[in-house]
C-alpha cells in the first residue's frame, strides 16, 4: 500500500540533479512520469512511504517520510508530512506497525520515527537499517540525534548486515551507491500475485528508469549506485516485478524490458560523449 506523505518541488532543477542525462533521456522520462516535469524545468516529486500487510492485523511500513514541522528535513522538504493522517485513512495504527524498514538515513525518508515532540511515533516497532548505513552516517547529521540515538537507545534499533530475511515473503536487498548502506525491499506475493520490489532511492526520477546509467547529483558513490539500479532493474524485468518507488509521481511502475539495462550501458560505452 502506498502511503504518499508529502509533494513538492526540489531544490534543484532537473537537469542539475541529473548531469549526464541527453534529450532522449528526458522525452523519454517524459511519457514514463510526465507528472514529474515543472516549469522552467523544475522537478516535481512525491515523497512516499510503503506499508505491507502481516497476519494479525499487523504492519511492516518501509521508510518514515519527510516527518514533522520540526524534523530534520524541515530545510528542504515539505514539511510537515501528512503520513500520521495517511496511517489513519488506511485503517493503520502505529501502534500495530511492528517494524520500519529504513532504505536509508536521509532525513525524507527517516522523518517519522519521532514525532513532532521528539516521542516515539512507532513505539512498538523495530527499525531495520544496513550496520553500513550507520556506521557511514557523520556524527554532525541531524539523523543521528533524531533516529539512529533515541532508536537506539529505547532498543529499537536494529542492525542488519547484507541480505535479509525479514519475514515470510519479506527481504531486504543491499543497494549501495546511493548511500553507503542503502537497501531495497523485495515482497514476494507467492504463486498467485506479483513480487513488489520497493526502491527507495535506488531509483529517484523516471529519468533513471528510462536509462539507468543517468547519474543522480546527490548520489554518495555513481558507480555504484549505476551498478545497483542496473541489477534491481534487471531482476524486477527478468522476475516480472513491479516497481514501488519513492519519488516518482506513480507509486507503482513497470520495470524496463529485460534487455533494456544492458542495451543502454552498450550504447552509452560506445559514446564518449555519454
Amino acid at each position: 500500500m502506498a502511503l504518499l506523505d508529502a509533494r513538492g518541488t526540489f531544490f534543484e532543477p532537473a537537469r542539475t540533479a541529473f548531469p549526464g542525462a541527453d534529450e532522449a533521456d528526458w522525452a523519454r522520462a517524459a511519457l514514463l512520469d510526465p507528472g514529474a516535469a515543472g516549469p522552467g524545468g523544475a522537478w516535481r516529486l512525491d515523497f512516499r512511504c510503503f506499508a505491507v500487510a502481516r497476519p494479525g492485523g499487523r504492519w511492516v511500513l518501509v521508510d518514515a517520510g519527510v516527518g514533522p514541522a520540526d524534523g530534520p528535513a524541515a530545510g528542504w522538504a515539505p514539511v510537515p508530512g501528512r503520513l500520521p493522517t495517511a496511517l489513519a485513512e488506511a485503517g493503520i495504527d502505529p501502534a500495530d506497525v511492528e517494524t520500519v524498514v529504513l532504505t536509508h538515513l536521509h532525513e525524507d525518508h527517516a522523518g517519522w520515527t519521532s514525532g513532532p515532540g521528539g516521542e516515539p511515533f512507532f513505539p512498538a516497532a523495530r527499525h531495520v537499517v544496513q550496520r553500513a548505513e550507520v556506521a557511514a552516517l557523520d556524527r554532525a547529521d541531524p539523523v543521528r540525534e533524531w533516529t539512529v540515538a533515541p532508536l537506539r537507545a529505547r532498543g529499537q534499533l536494529h542492525e542488519v548486515d547484507g541480505m535479509h530475511r525479514l519475514a515470510q515473503g519479506l527481504t531486504l536487498l543491499p543497494t549501495p551507491g546511493h548511500t553507503p548502506g542503502h537497501q531495497s525491499v523485495l515482497v514476494e506475493q507467492g504463486p498467485a500475485g506479483r513480487d513488489v520490489l520497493i526502491t527507495g532511492d535506488a531509483l529517484v526520477h523516471a529519468v533513471q528508469l528510462g536509462n539507468p546509467a543517468v547519474p543522480y547529483s546527490h548520489e554518495r558513490d555513481r558507480p555504484t549506485a549505476r551498478a545497483s539500479r542496473e541489477h534491481l532493474l534487471s531482476r524486477a524485468a527478468r522476475h516480472g516485478a513491479l516497481l514501488a518507488t519513492s519519488h516518482l509521481t506513480r507509486a507503482f511502475v513497470e520495470p524496463p524490458a529485460p534487455e533494456e539495462p544492458g542495451r543502454r550501458a552498450a550504447e552509452a560505452a560506445s559514446d564518449p560523449a555519454r
